[in-house]
């Protein structure tokens, strides 16, 4: 029952967020214009991201104190759909920097931040996918999440602030909160942090379920 009430929820939400985010009002602003509205789609894609990447880390640390699989499969996972959502994030934001700043990439240290990051979790793929026993392969791989995730902070929320960057809240430009999302727009970017945080764990619980599944039928074929 109440995983139907947070689903609904959740498509709930997503449409609400379609609907004002295309239609809705939105300050004028210099430069960003209509392209304002994508603020409801590639921020909280980075929310996202980086939600998952907090749950695998978590569920990876479990892993490494109680060495229960199930810890294992929901780290793998988590940190799939944080890839998935980071590479919505460079998406969203080449789209948007294209209309804003001129050009799809411009080497700015959060864009560049970003696709590091990136890597570094398709190289978590690549190394678990290159460990055929499941014990090493699991302890290897929450070892390495510990430090793709310590590597993620200083990329993403820490270099680009330091440095000169195109991106708002850095080196003197406005950040969001204090420039763009006015009262307005708050009453649907919160919503849609919410929802698309929500849609994320949606799918992880199905891949979830469908690895569970998959190696259920292995083993009984066995």
């Amino acid at each position: 029952m109440r995983a139907i009430v947070w689903k609904s929820a959740t498509v709930l939400i997503l449409i609400y967020v379609a609907v004002m985010g295309f239609l809705g009002p939105v300050p004028e602003r210099e430069i960003l214009y209509e392209t304002i509205r994508n603020l409801y789609f590639h921020v909280p894609m980075w929310f996202t991201m980086t939600a998952m990447f907090i749950t695998s880390l978590v569920y990876s640390i479990k892993y490494l104190n109680t060495k229960q699989e199930s810890y294992d499969v929901w780290a793998v996972e988590f940190a799939n759909g944080g890839i998935l959502f980071g590479f919505l994030g460079l998406t969203t934001g080449m789209i948007w920097a294209q209309f804003t700043w001129g050009a799809w990439w411009s080497f700015d240290p959060k864009q560049n931040g970003a696709a590091v990051t990136l890597l570094i979790y398709l190289a978590y793929m690549v190394l678990r996918n290159s460990i055929t026993d499941s014990k090493s392969r699991a302890k290897v791989s929450a070892v390495y999440n510990i430090y793709a995730f310590a590597a993620m902070v200083p990329l993403i929320f820490i270099l680009p602030r330091l440095t000169d960057s195109l991106h708002p809240g850095a080196e003197g430009n406005p950040a969001f909160s204090g420039y763009d999302l006015d009262g307005t727009m708050r009453l649907v970017f919160y919503p849609a942090v919410i929802g698309w945080i929500m849609l994320g764990v949606w799918i992880v619980s199905l891949r979830v379920r469908i690895r569970n599944i998959k190696d259920k039928m292995y083993e009984s074929s066995l």
